[in-house]
């Protein structure tokens, strides 16, 4: 059974909190690079005999400065907690990224947020983490302090594969390029996106092809195209199999992004449920087809890679 994890929306966390593994970052997608430092960080745990935190922030700081940047994100915070329960994480701080907070002194952010608030043993934290008004703090700044406030800070190097530094911004680039296998294998699980079924306008239904409606929120848009998928319906033990387009439907001249499943033999009603869909394999790309009668003859070559896969 999965160990119930301490959420927090500020740093005023309780005593027993204190002294412990602090992991500081957006983690979007937590990939390989992160389970690398929260693998080291559960040695740490044995070792020493201490909690895991860690500290993210929402929205992603480079959201918040561009107002205009908005399907970023690989994952959304449900699912990173989800995660970070299974890597033995004791309590989270998501804190609320906003003006104030970004214009806190760096030099503040370190006496009077990690030392007073927090007070940790051990920080981890990745060599490109930055922090502070104009992101004028950095590792080495944390370092200078170690001794005046009694931490340690701990920022291991960057893990390559192939010569390539994985990481969140080369995730979303491999997902936008169609690249979903390799996209899967740096993040060690399928990429999935949550959301709330809603009502759309049933153009499934009236080619004899009923699919559930998600809005993909501020999830990165994937490469356009249909996919074959596993569908998890919250609150169910059940994985089903399916298939799903992602993209802007150009034979129905659609201009919003929508991510529309099917779900095998599967005739129940899912209107607000929350649904689970991961990306198993890309199977074509999305394109305009002449005419009804055409998409369907398409839909049906889909259906029968989907099934095989």
């Amino acid at each position: 059974m999965v160990k119930k994890l301490t959420y927090y929306k500020n740093f005023n966390i309780k005593k027993n909190h204190k002294k412990s593994i602090i992991l500081i970052g957006n983690f979007d997608g937590v990939h390989l690079g992160h389970q690398k430092l929260f693998d080291s960080a559960k040695k740490h745990k044995k070792k020493e005999n201490l909690k895991i935190g860690v500290v993210t922030f929402d929205p992603i700081p480079k959201m918040f400065f561009n107002k205009k940047l908005k399907n970023y994100r690989i994952s959304n915070l449900n699912q990173k907690l989800s995660i970070f329960k299974k890597f033995k994480v004791d309590f989270v701080i998501n804190k609320k990224f906003d003006k104030k907070f970004s214009k806190i002194k760096c030099t503040n952010f370190i006496s009077k947020i990690i030392y007073k608030k927090l007070n940790p043993k051990i920080i981890f934290v990745s060599n490109n983490f930055r922090f502070g008004n104009k992101r004028e703090g950095d590792v080495k700044l944390l370092k200078l302090f170690e001794k005046k406030y009694n931490y340690k800070i701990i920022n291991p190097p960057t893990l390559k594969k192939k010569n390539k530094t994985i990481s969140s911004t080369l995730i979303r680039k491999l997902l936008t390029d169609g690249k979903l296998n390799l996209a899967n294998n740096y993040l060690n699980r399928n990429w999935s996106i949550e959301g709330v079924v809603k009502k759309g306008r049933n153009m499934g239904k009236k080619i004899g092809f009923p699919t559930c409606n998600i809005d993909i929120e501020n999830y990165v848009i994937a490469r356009p195209g249909v996919y074959a998928v596993k569908v998890n319906i919250l609150n169910s033990n059940k994985i089903l199999k399916g298939i799903a387009n992602l993209g802007y439907r150009p034979t129905f001249n659609q201009k919003k992004i929508l991510l529309e499943v099917n779900i095998f033999n599967f005739s129940r009603n899912l209107y607000n449920k929350k649904l689970t869909v991961e990306f198993i394999k890309f199977i074509r790309s999305e394109k305009k087809f002449k005419g009804i009668d055409q998409l369907k003859k398409q839909i049906k070559l889909d259906l029968k890679s989907a099934k095989r896969t």
